[in-house]
């Protein structure tokens, strides 16, 4: 490896540790860490010198730059060491290498976890985000959404805190679960596809599987753990506090990653408050009566207007519309037949 080239990945490697590393960054990264065992060696090595850099700056500020350098330095001492060793010294010291390593590399995760401040990455209303995680995990979260997780996610845990919704394609990993928390669900899988919604002021939390496996747990009572399989959704009753589990076309529930607004009888509040975050327009419910009606339609956001949608809504004759600029008002048409 040329000196060009190892600058370029211990540079990849950095981004990597600190949750800095963009979709082709990691790409490259894992092309090059499966190229060859000698790679493979040369990442966990970095890895190794990454936190003990870290440890020795955990009495002061946190610097990503500061700690980079020493960590280059560390590379550099470590090689420079390796070539002036012997090879039967090198076997010999083997197991004292691992312990001594395995130490280090322990006060290493536990400075990182106390050192590294939390990320935290919004959608904003009428967009969607796209990101990756340092692990490798997908994660598209959906208008007024908020993901949070540690700097040193991926050390530790594989954690992260969901306000709204965010469907993820997990990278396995059997020794280090992902964990989604909500303010009302939490959830764990090992690697799986799976759309997760808990938005505030949603009367449900819908979690759809889309595939493998996950574990979720209710936070507002006590509940068995439920698992879902593929196609499976769990709705939990924010009102009730009860979940309950339904077949369905799980793959419908990230429709909106491609820019599809996809409701599966779902109830016209939650449905209200992804229109208003998608359009950025405010819906009141003129009727209490509204609030229990369920609808199913697809819609593409980019294509159709929040009239057309209400128009579509409005065509099953349940419900009435008007539209007075950016404000959406909803009627009951059962009650103001009645009136």
């Amino acid at each position: 490896m040329n000196d060009t080239n190892k600058e370029h990945i211990d540079q990849l490697i950095t981004d990597c540790l600190t949750g800095c590393l963009d979709e082709e960054g990691m790409r490259v990264l894992k092309e090059w860490r499966i190229a060859s065992p000698e790679h493979e060696a040369y990442y966990l090595q970095s890895r190794e010198a990454w936190f003990s850099a870290v440890n020795s700056e955990s009495l002061s500020r946190y610097d990503k730059e500061k700690a980079y350098e020493r960590f280059r330095q560390r590379v550099a001492t470590t090689k420079k060491e390796r070539r002036l060793s012997v090879r039967w010294w090198h076997y010999a010291a083997v197991a004292l290498i691992l312990l001594v390593g395995g130490v280090s590399y322990w006060l290493g995760k536990m400075d990182i976890k106390n050192s590294f401040a939390d990320i935290s990455v919004e959608a904003p209303w009428g967009a969607r985000t796209k990101l990756y995680l340092p692990d490798g995990t997908l994660v598209w979260l959906n208008a007024g959404s908020r993901m949070t997780y540690s700097q040193g996610f991926g050390v530790e845990n594989r954690e992260v805190d969901l306000e709204g919704e965010g469907y993820f394609e997990v990278k396995r990993n059997e020794s280090l679960p992902f964990r989604v928390h909500s303010k009302d669900l939490r959830l764990e899988v090992l690697g799986t596809k799976f759309n997760f919604r808990d938005y505030p002021t949603d009367k449900e939390v819908v979690v759809s599987l889309l595939q493998g496996r996950v574990a979720v747990s209710n936070l507002l009572k006590s509940e068995p753990e439920m698992l879902l399989a593929p196609n499976e959704r769990v709705v939990l009753d924010k009102a009730e506090g009860r979940m309950k589990v339904e077949p369905v076309t799980a793959s419908n529930a990230s429709e909106w990653t491609e820019g599809y607004l996809f409701f599966d009888e779902e109830l016209l509040p939650d449905i209200v408050q992804e229109l208003e975050r998608s359009y950025d327009v405010q819906i009141h419910l003129a009727d209490t009566s509204l609030n229990h009606f369920r609808f199913y339609g697809n819609f593409i956001r980019r294509e159709q207007t929040i009239r057309e949608v209400m128009e579509v809504l409005s065509s099953t004759d349940r419900i009435d519309y008007r539209i007075s600029g950016r404000d959406v008002t909803v009627y009951d048409i059962g009650t103001e037949n009645n009136e």
